[in-house]
């Protein structure tokens, strides 16, 4: 049956099945059948879909080396700042089917993977070692940015920093290029003293790159970008993904319609 108003997707639905109505803001599907606490996905958020081998691209955006072995296998070697991204980041490898080790090199928390042939799909595209390459057409994703954010990602002063590999100058701008196919402007920055990262700036663009990288694990609350809230202090709230939400239902006579907006 054909809706009205709002331009909602209307469907016809049994006598005494419960209507309920909430327009979203963003690009989200309400759970419509329910009438406990539901959880909202966002389209762009790293949680919207499942994790893939590819999502290990966001590791070499970042830090991150491949470490061919012939034309056989691969190693991936990522150095971090702190060991709750060591620990957070052999989860996420876990969880794409490749199991890791946490280390140290050089005195810094290093996670890597044994030589695995089922990486040397990504040390062909982005080459090995120091000789680092973004591929072809290279296009970000909100789970390539999350696990970029957990290796390297930090908040900075109205903005967010992702730090890039300083032994791979050759990937800094194609990078930058990439943020901008996804409409978020950046630069590549030098911190004084630090490495090289990719900077990004302003309140919308924050908003947004929250919705790309959904909700952060508990450990990386502080690393994740922060927008001000109504009280004009700094959150993480409402970023992307998994914010609970209580559906309002409420039963009509006759005829009843469920919508999808």
């Amino acid at each position: 049956m054909p809706g009205q108003g709002t331009g909602g997707i209307r469907l016809a639905m049994a006598p005494g099945v419960p209507r309920i109505f909430r327009p979203a803001l963003s690009p989200k599907i309400e759970l419509l059948f329910y009438h406990s606490p539901v959880e909202q996905i966002s389209f762009f958020s790293a949680e919207a879909s499942g994790p893939e081998l590819a999502d290990l691209a966001g590791l070499l955006c970042g830090p991150g080396q491949l470490l061919g072995f012939g034309r056989t296998a691969a190693r991936l070697s990522v150095p971090v700042a702190e060991q709750w991204r060591a620990h957070l980041l052999a989860g996420e490898l876990a969880r794409r089917g490749v199991e890791a080790g946490v280390g140290k090199q050089d005195g810094r928390p290093l996670v890597r993977t044994a030589f695995r042939i089922d990486l040397i799909g990504l040390a062909r595209s982005w080459g090995s070692g120091p000789d680092k390459i973004l591929p072809p057409g290279f296009r970000l994703t909100g789970a390539v940015l999350r696990l970029w954010a957990l290796a390297a990602g930090r908040p900075a002063d109205r903005g967010y920093l992702f730090e890039v590999d300083e032994q791979a100058p050759g990937t800094h701008v194609p990078l930058v290029d990439a943020f901008r196919r996804l409409g978020l402007g950046v630069r590549v920055g030098h911190p004084p003293g630090g490495r090289p990262v990719i900077r990004l700036t302003g309140r919308r663009r924050l908003a947004a790159l929250g919705e790309f990288l959904g909700a952060p694990p508990p450990a990386a609350e502080p690393a994740w970008p922060q927008v001000a809230d109504e009280t004009g202090r700094p959150s993480t709230a409402g970023f992307g993904s998994r914010q609970p939400g209580r559906v309002r239902s409420r039963t009509l006579p006759g005829p009843t319609h469920a919508t999808i907006w």
